[in-house]
Formats: C-alpha cells, structure tokens, sequence
C-alpha cells in the first residue's frame, strides 16, 4: 500500500511494538485497527503461539486487513466487524489493548478504555499511541485531538493506573496502563 510506505516514513510499527515489550507468544488486541498497520506488525512479533485480535467499524478497512493477514500466512490472527463502544472480543485474554493514533475516533472513548479493561488481563497493559495536541501538517484536526493531559485523565477514569507517559517520534505521545 502506498498509504502504508508513506506512513513508515514518519511512523516504525515494529519499533513501537518493540518499546511497548510486545514478543513472542502474547496476545494483543488492536482497537480500531483500521487496516492493520500494527496489527500485521503484532501478528508477525507475536508468532504462531501468540495471537491478535482486531476490530474495526469500517467493513472496507477489516476485508483489507483480511486479504494482506492470508497473503502473508498469518493465521494467527482473527478480524471483527463492529464499533468498539459496544464489543468486547474476550474477557481477561489480552496482555496488551492497544489504540494506535485512534482513541480521539471514538464517540465514547471512556467506555472504550472500560471495554479495554474488561478485555486486559490483571497483568496487561494498555497502550495508546496517539497525535499531540499541537498545530501540525498532518493528523485529524487538533480539536478532536486530547492532549497527554486529556488522555491520562480519560485513562485513569476508566480504572487504569498509568505507568508512563512518553514522546514517540516527532508527532505522537505513548501512554502506558495497568489495570
């Protein structure tokens, strides 16, 4: 994808994957994964004893994310349709949730990140990559966008304790969570 390789310029999947202690054998959950720029990243790190999981409510985004995880024989990893306001894909199964520059996207973020900790395992973390709060050439608009601040206040509101805050790169901030 064209998308992708201009994305990588600015963005290294696997370097994130790899700050966020993801390896072999884990299970990781991508909420609103679009077309699985993480997720296949995750799958490939995981490995065959691992898994991923992801949801996306763009049917579009998850057939795409579908045909590139079979073109690259990733059978570790499985796709569902459907917002995440309103599904929770397992309970206590995740060792890592996370939202990758999209936690701003959702209509309901607080129930997303409650939705997130139903999901984690006591001894998961949640990870949410996301935009800086600053004027920028790239990114959603800045209105939507939550500051760091925003963001921890949301996160610790949905029961997480917050490990770490953090730059990643030049445009984004990671936060990491316990529950």
């Amino acid at each position: 994808m064209n998308n992708e390789k201009e994305r990588r310029r600015w963005q290294d999947p696997e370097a994130i994957l790899d700050k966020i202690g993801l390896h072999a054998g884990l299970t990781f959950l991508d909420i609103g994964c679009g077309d699985g720029f993480f997720a296949i990243s995750a799958a490939r790190l995981v490995g065959e004893r691992g898994k991923g999981l992801a949801i996306d409510a763009n049917h579009a985004a998850i057939d795409r994310l579908d045909k590139k995880a079979a073109t690259e024989g990733l059978s570790n990893i499985a796709f569902r349709v459907g917002e995440a306001e309103d599904t929770i894909l397992c309970e206590t199964c995740a060792d890592i949730v996370f939202f990758g520059i999209v936690l701003h996207d959702f209509r309901d973020p607080l129930r997303v990140l409650k939705n997130a900790k139903v999901m984690l395992r006591p001894s998961g973390r949640l990870v949410d990559l996301d935009w800086r709060k600053e004027p920028m050439e790239m990114g959603p608009p800045l209105e939507i966008r939550f500051s760091e601040q925003e963001a921890v206040r949301l996160i610790k509101s949905a029961g997480f304790e917050v490990e770490s805050v953090k730059e990643s790169g030049q445009y984004h901030y990671l936060i990491i969570g316990r529950p």
